[in-house]
């Protein structure tokens, strides 16, 4: 099924007037009042539910390997998230990670 200019064109258009209403409830309406705490307290852990809904397809589901788990990547995982727990420095986490990921991919011939 193809869809016409027009058809495009009103799904661009709402795609756009909905994604700046979100915004602007935000930005423009509560922008310069106070949120309240439980707000405030909820907003903290965006990051930390966001951030693992990127990362874990590309550690479970790697396009590098057609879709198929890969040992380096997993161990690759795992040690950032221990090291990243351990130490609670978010650059050392990354830099070991880096490391042992292309360890990994070294050691079994991929790199």
């Amino acid at each position: 099924m193809t869809a016409s200019n027009f058809q495009i064109w009103v799904v661009i258009l709402c795609l756009a007037a909905g994604t700046f209403l979100l915004r602007f409830s935000f930005l423009g309406l509560i922008g310069d009042r106070a949120l309240p705490v439980w707000v405030t307290r909820a907003l903290r852990y965006t990051a930390v539910g966001v951030l693992p809904g990127l990362v874990a397809p590309l550690v479970l589901w790697p396009a590098a390997t057609a879709g198929q788990v890969d040992l380096a990547r997993l161990a690759a995982a795992f040690v950032t998230l221990g090291v990243g727990a351990k130490t609670r420095n978010m650059i050392t986490a990354i830099l070991t990670g880096i490391v042992t990921l292309y360890a990994g991919l070294w050691l079994t011939g991929q790199l």
